[in-house]
């Protein structure tokens, strides 16, 4: 009995560390609103969207909503495959779950694991008696698992080749007054100036947006990469003592 309670404490445990991935997305997001608004509030951020006359700031704002709105959608997706195994683990803990109804649709929750553990039970039908190994089926549901997590490498490297883009476009601004600059007239000189002060404005706000965009979104979808390597491990660590040594025992006797 205690064996029983401890068991369902440790899995009501889990299943709020199963949460855990959207609820640091959440954090981070909320802390990174908050410093928005207080940059916003001082007029940093009116500032730098006034003074990038190539709007390459405001790009790299769009860019990394779009991007961190994407990482919370792959979270929600991880969190939800968590939460399958988990209920697949108690299912089989408690004995509601027995592998003559995991053919059944209904009887496993959806998800990419229910799915991989009916293809182990077909694999194991298919190949009679002997040691099931699901060594390719892991790397398949690896793959499956992962998505389109890679868009988070591509989309911090997006931000920050157009930071420096904008530095690169903000120095030529900045530098297309010299050709013409005559130190004798004072209102030319006045105008170069001006050019030069709007390249470097350009080229400053445009590299500390994509770097700290950049950042921002590895941050993000590093944390995801560490909750999808965490979901495998659980499917790795379930299939491995439930279901394989199951269907073992069911085709050799």
């Amino acid at each position: 009995m205690s064996t029983t309670v401890v068991s369902q404490a440790d899995l009501r445990q889990r299943s709020a560390v199963d949460r855990a991935p959207l609820l640091r997305w959440m954090i981070f997001t909320g802390a990174t609103i908050f410093g928005v608004s207080l940059l916003w509030h001082f007029g940093l951020v009116k500032l730098m969207i006034a003074s990038d006359r190539t709007y390459i700031s405001s790009v790299i704002s769009v860019l990394y909503v779009a991007a961190s709105l994407h990482c919370l959608w792959r979270t929600i997706a991880v969190s939800r495959e968590a939460e399958a195994s988990r209920r697949i683990e108690r299912g089989f803990a408690e004995g509601s779950l027995v592998m003559a109804d995991v053919a059944s649709s209904s009887a496993l929750p959806p998800g990419l694991i229910a799915d991989h553990i009916r293809n182990l039970q077909l694999k194991a039908q298919t190949q009679g008696a002997g040691r099931l190994d699901q060594t390719l089926l892991l790397r398949g549901l690896a793959d499956k698992l992962r998505g389109s997590n890679g868009l988070g490498a591509f989309a911090g490297d997006t931000l920050m080749k157009l930071g420096l883009l904008g530095t690169i476009i903000g120095f030529i601004i900045m530098l297309a007054p010299i050709a013409g600059f005559d130190v004798g007239n004072r209102a030319l000189m006045k105008s170069s100036m001006g050019l030069m002060s709007d390249g470097m404005a350009v080229a400053m706000y445009t590299t500390l947006a994509g770097l700290v965009g950049s950042i921002l979104v590895k941050i993000q979808y590093y944390a995801l990469d560490a909750a999808t390597a965490q979901v495998f491990s659980q499917a790795v660590t379930l299939t491995e003592t439930r279901i394989v040594p199951a269907l073992e025992r069911r085709h050799v006797g």
